[in-house]
């Protein structure tokens, strides 16, 4: 039942994934780095299936890599689950 369940909210997590060519002056910035290193996993996952890349290579630089490692380690725990 649990499956039942869990493959939705993936596909529907998953589907936020895509990473279009991004029509904004100085490309994503902080706050879509942190949505895009929330759902890394599911991208990562769809990756090897697709065209869909993890990462948006028309960023605006650091402010999106610092957004991208955070959400990342909200999404994956960061170091609270190496004790």
């Amino acid at each position: 039942m649990r499956l039942l369940l869990l493959i939705p909210v993936v596909l529907l997590l998953s589907s936020c994934g895509y990473v279009a060519p991004v029509e904004m002056p100085s490309g994503p910035g902080f706050l879509i780095g942190l949505f895009h290193g929330l759902i890394s996993f599911f991208t990562m996952i769809l990756s090897f299936f697709t065209g869909i890349e993890m990462y948006a290579s028309n960023n605006s630089g650091s402010w999106y890599d610092l957004g991208f490692v955070i959400g990342a380690m909200i999404f994956y725990g960061g170091g609270a689950k190496s004790r």
